[in-house]
């Protein structure tokens, strides 16, 4: 199997966690990739019409994307149990995962704003809002404890893990821990798990 890798992306990280939790990283190959989203990648392209990463490809020449879709196809083939088949288990768990893609989102668009637009064309009040997006969706988490329970591994929860890694690689000034105690409690010891631990590089 193999991946289109950025060693900066947080969604290539999340599917690299997620093989790493299942066992399968060590069947993971890593291609180099120059994704950005004003000068293209054309040998992704030429995979996926949309030109991002995450893009992958399966042993028999499948070509699957994004990572929500990727994650879901690791789970499968390493019999895991990152998403719960069916009920609210299911639903509670991609609700989570949405909300940790939400918060990626936001602050890749700030980040954009930051290093992909030109300097008179950055619109502040716009880059505040999507990192509001992290702002609020941290706040949910920390009125909800039981979406942050210490034992809970899935899909959910390491997607969420993944998106707090890139808020502090990316915007180490915003200080969500100051304001999400219970948030930066449970990631402390959450993010000691060996698969969040690893590294990964061409």
């Amino acid at each position: 199997m193999k991946i289109y890798f950025s060693p900066f992306s947080p969604y290539v990280r999340k599917c690299l966690v997620a093989a790493h939790e299942l066992g399968l990283h060590g069947r993971v190959q890593l291609l180099p990739s120059n994704a950005n989203p004003v000068e293209r990648d054309q040998e992704i392209i030429a995979s996926n019409p949309l030109g991002k990463v995450p893009t992958f490809l399966t042993d028999d020449g499948t070509v699957l994307y994004d990572s929500r879709v990727i994650c879901e196809y690791l789970n499968e083939l390493g019999n895991g149990a990152l998403f719960p088949r069916s009920g609210d288990a299911r639903w509670n768990t991609l609700t989570l995962q949405a909300l940790g893609d939400g918060i990626l989102d936001g602050a890749l668009l700030a980040r954009y704003e930051d290093v992909a637009r030109p300097e008179p064309l950055r619109w502040p009040e716009w880059r505040a809002a999507q990192l509001d997006k992290a702002e609020t969706s941290l706040a949910h988490l920390s009125a909800h404890p039981a979406l942050m329970a210490p034992d809970r591994v899935d899909i959910g929860t390491l997607t969420v893990a993944c998106a707090l890694w890139y808020l502090d690689l990316r915007f180490a000034d915003l200080g969500w821990r100051d304001r999400h105690p219970a948030v930066a409690a449970w990631y402390a010891g959450f993010s000691q798990r060996p698969s969040l631990q690893a590294t990964w590089s061409l």
